[in-house]
């Protein structure tokens, strides 16, 4: 086996990883809505996700693991599809807020802030911003 097929695997165990932590936000309320599905597709779609993937994640998503980024920008992009999974059916539920904090706990933020920082994720997800917006706006929501 060579080192690009390594890597190659590597990579798509945590795009899988990273999936079933967004599938796992959108069973928080026992059901996957026709907004949530479609955020589902776009996001298998982007994580090349292959349909027998998809399919095997949706009926055991609980398997995987949560598995942080090292880098602080790619655990805001993370919790940046997370939070939008959250509020894809517009309906925030406290098992989808919890699910959430729990997720970023498990991204690597710390357990003493990540109340509220899913807060303003959610905030900010609310309004729309786009990528680079949310995570400009995490890193300096202490100023």
């Amino acid at each position: 086996m060579s080192i690009s097929d390594l890597y190659s695997s590597g990579f798509r165990e945590r795009n899988q990883d990273h999936f079933a932590a967004i599938v796992r936000v959108a069973m928080s309320d026992g059901v996957i809505t026709d907004e949530e599905k479609a955020f589902l597709d776009r996001m298998a779609s982007n994580l090349d996700i292959s349909e027998s993937d998809y399919k095997a994640i949706l009926k055991d998503y609980k398997s995987h693991p949560i598995n942080p980024p090292t880098m602080y920008s790619e655990r805001l992009e993370r919790l940046y599809d997370l939070a939008r999974m959250v509020y894809a059916d517009h309906e925030l539920g406290p098992k989808q807020t919890v699910m959430l904090e729990r997720l970023g706990i498990g991204l690597g933020f710390s357990p003493e802030n990540v109340a509220y920082i899913v807060h303003k994720a959610l905030m900010l997800v609310g309004k729309g911003v786009d990528s680079e917006d949310f995570k400009d706006e995490i890193r300096n929501m202490n100023r």
